[in-house]
């Protein structure tokens, strides 16, 4: 499940697009968490930088583009499907900050309403199509449903990952090292136990958002608040050369492109 195709799910025999995910190799992992860290310390970049009303509007153009790429493409292209995941990190950064920041809203309330808003789309998801595996993503509905948990999934990340820093005490690298523990429960379970593959990916999918943001923010925060002090700005633009060089290595290479096959 975490390193080859097992995932793959039933396919729609009436459908006419090609697979539009990666396969699930240690690349998609690493690319991932890199994601989850570069969208949550470039948020904040752009939020206290810039007007706050002009970061929020540019981050959801940059979502509406990216997701308008993604499914207009017919298959899986490397860099429009991870720019997809970058702009969906930013602006669910963004989200999540806005009803704590702007409205006040605790990080505990957020984080409650990002899970029954996941669970929602989860069960719409599978009474719809009766599968949740991401490889059967093989119709323009299963690719709403994928995105729509995406989105919530990051945003559910962020509002995690703060309550546990900032609302708990943890701080942010004592919550990296916890999301790092939790992430690895699902894939020992796995393999060790048979875990149910699907089950465990989400999980662990789930939890590469706040283990990647802790961690940045833990390298981007200024250190009376915890943090190292290298600033957001500098973290957001070595995460971003190391992803982009991450992304051209696998669009050159392949390694994580399926068997493609119309269906």
């Amino acid at each position: 499940m975490f390193l080859n195709n097992s995932l793959v799910g039933t396919k729609d025999l009436g459908s006419k697009i090609l697979t539009k995910v990666p396969e699930i190799t240690v690349f998609f992992w690493i690319v991932k968490v890199l994601t989850t860290g570069m969208g949550e310390v470039f948020s904040d970049y752009l939020l206290t930088h810039i007007n706050p009303i002009i970061g929020i509007a540019l981050g959801l153009i940059g979502l509406i583009a990216s997701l308008v790429m993604q499914f207009s493409a017919r298959r899986y292209l490397p860099w429009v499907y991870w720019l997809t995941v970058v702009m969906v990190s930013i602006f669910g950064t963004m989200f999540a900050d806005v009803l704590h920041v702007g409205f006040g809203i605790p990080y505990q309330v957020s984080t409650i309403f990002f899970l029954a808003a996941m669970a929602i789309i989860f069960v719409a998801w599978y009474t719809s199509e009766k599968t949740l595996a991401i490889h059967s993503i093989h119709t323009r509905r299963r690719e709403a449903f994928y995105w729509s948990i995406v989105l919530v999934t990051f945003a559910l990340g962020t509002a995690t990952g703060d309550l546990t820093a900032t609302t708990l005490n943890l701080g942010y690298f004592t919550s990296g090292v916890l999301f790092a523990v939790l992430i690895a429960v699902p894939a020992l379970a796995y393999w060790l136990f048979g875990l149910n593959e699907i089950f465990a990916f989400w999980f662990a999918y789930i939890m590469t958002r706040p283990l990647g943001a802790s961690i940045a923010d833990w390298m981007g925060m200024q250190r009376f608040r915890g943090g190292l002090g290298l600033g957001t700005g500098p973290v957001s633009l070595v995460l971003t050369i190391i992803i982009i060089a991450l992304v051209g290595y696998l669009t050159v290479t392949r390694r994580d492109v399926q068997n493609e096959h119309a269906v």
